[in-house]
C-alpha cells in the first residue's frame, strides 16, 4: 500500500484528510465551511488543505474550530470543470488536485476529498496512487437511500468508466461487497446485477457472462448473488449492492438526484396551496424535516473511488458546506476502518483463488 496507517495521524492521534479546496463550483469558502462542520462534530479529524494559501488562511482564520487542525499546501493552479483529463495528466502538477492526491501517496493523509472535475480526478488518482494489482478498471461507488434496514444501498460504477466487460463487472461486485461489508457492517452482502429485466435470458452478452462469473465467485468471496435486478430495485430491499457499468450508473444517479429535488419542490408547493395546507405543514413539520433529511442528496454526498492504492472521495461539484462535510465524513470513516488495506487484501485473495483454479484446470488437461 502507498500510505501506512502510522503515518496518517498527528501527535494528537488525529486522522488526517487531504482536501482539494479549489475545484468545486461554490469555491473554497464552501469547502472551508464544510471542514468546520466536520471538525465541530469530530475531534479526531485533521486536514491538509490544498490551494491558494493566502486565501485559504484567511478563510480558515474565521473558523475557530479549525484552529490548530489545518496544514496548508500552496498550489498555484486549479483543475476546472472544463479541463480535459488528458490535459490535466500532462500539465496538472501544480494544481490543488494533484497536490491533494500527493499527500495520500506520501502517507501524509489517510484519504483525499475533492469537489473537482471527476474525469481529471480519476485520471490523476490512477497516475499518483496506481490501481490495485488485479483491478482493470477502478469504479466510483455511491450510497443510495433504500428500504433496507441499513438505510442505504451501494451502487457502482456511477461514472469512472462508461465501459465495463464481464470481468470488470465481477471486480465491481467484489469491491462493492467489500465496501458494504466494511462500511455498512453487512457480514454477507447481497449483490444484484442491473439489467432490463430479472430473467436470465435478457440483456447484453457481457451481462449474461458477468451473471455466471459473479455467481461462481459468491461463496468464495462471502456474498450472496441475487441475480439480475431492475432500476426499481436500486432503492429497494432486494439487494445491498447494485452493480452496473459507469454509463448506466451515472444516468441513474443523476436521475435520482433530480427526482429527489423535484419531490422536495412539489411538496413545498403543495403545502403553500391554501391556508389549510399551510396549517397542515406546521403540524407535520417534524415528519417533513425527517423526509427532507432522508432524500437530501447532500447528506450522502461522496463517491468513493474503489480499486486504487488509497482512499479518494469525489464530492459533488456543486456541494455546499453540508455536502463537503458529508464527503469528509465518509473519507474519515473509511480511513478509520482501514478500508483501503482490506479492499486490497480482498482483491488479492480473489486473484489468487482464480490463479489456483486456473492451475488446477491446466493440471487436469495435462493429466
Amino acid at each position: 500500500m502507498t500510505a501506512q496507517p502510522d503515518q496518517m495521524r498527528t501527535d494528537s492521534d488525529r486522522i488526517i484528510i487531504s482536501v482539494d479546496a479549489m475545484g468545486g463550483d461554490a469555491g473554497p469558502a464552501a469547502v472551508v465551511a464544510g471542514l468546520a462542520k466536520s471538525a465541530d462534530k469530530n475531534p479526531q479529524i485533521g486536514f491538509i488543505l490544498h490551494g491558494h494559501e493566502p486565501e485559504l488562511r484567511r478563510l480558515v482564520s474565521r473558523r475557530r474550530i479549525l484552529e490548530g487542525r489545518v496544514e496548508f499546501r500552496h498550489a498555484e493552479d486549479v483543475v476546472t470543470m472544463e479541463d480535459k483529463p488528458s490535459h490535466v495528466m500532462r500539465h496538472g502538477k501544480k494544481t490543488s488536485m494533484w497536490s491533494a492526491l500527493d499527500s495520500v501517496k506520501k502517507g501524509e493523509a489517510a484519504g483525499a476529498v475533492s469537489c473537482g472535475n471527476t474525469g481529471a480526478l480519476m485520471a490523476l488518482s490512477m497516475i499518483r496512487l496506481r490501481k490495485l494489482p488485479g483491478v482493470d478498471r477502478p469504479a466510483i461507488a455511491v450510497l443510495w437511500p433504500s428500504r433496507n434496514p441499513q438505510g442505504f444501498n451501494v451502487m457502482l460504477d456511477v461514472g469512472a468508466d462508461i465501459r465495463a466487460d464481464a470481468r470488470d463487472l465481477l471486480q465491481y461486485a467484489l469491491m462493492g461487497a467489500s465496501y458494504a461489508r466494511n462500511g455498512m457492517e453487512l457480514r454477507r452482502p447481497r449483490i444484484g446485477l442491473l439489467n432490463v429485466g430479472t430473467e436470465e435470458h435478457k440483456g447484453r452478452a457481457e451481462l449474461k457472462e458477468a451473471h455466471s462469473l459473479i455467481a461462481a465467485h459468491a461463496d468464495r468471496a462471502n456474498f450472496e448473488f441475487v441475480g439480475f435486478v431492475e432500476g426499481g430495485d436500486i432503492p429497494g430491499d432486494v439487494a445491498d449492492v447494485i452493480v452496473t457499468d459507469g454509463f448506466t450508473g451515472n444516468v441513474a444517479l443523476k436521475t435520482g438526484e433530480g427526482t429527489a429535488s423535484l419531490i422536495s419542490d412539489l411538496l413545498r408547493e403543495a403545502f403553500k396551496y391554501s391556508p389549510l395546507s399551510r396549517l397542515a405543514s406546521l403540524l407535520a413539520v417534524t415528519s417533513l424535516q425527517r423526509l427532507k433529511k432522508r432524500i437530501d442528496p447532500r447528506r450522502v454526498n461522496g463517491g468513493v473511488f474503489l480499486g486504487l492504492n488509497g482512499t479518494v472521495v469525489k464530492s459533488h461539484g456543486g456541494a455546499d458546506a453540508t455536502g463537503v462535510s458529508a464527503a469528509v465524513k465518509l473519507a474519515f470513516q473509511l480511513a478509520q476502518q482501514g478500508f483501503a488495506e482490506k479492499l486490497a487484501a480482498r482483491v488479492a485473495s480473489i486473484d489468487a483463488l482464480d490463479q489456483d483454479a486456473a492451475n488446477k484446470e491446466n493440471s487436469k488437461g495435462q493429466a
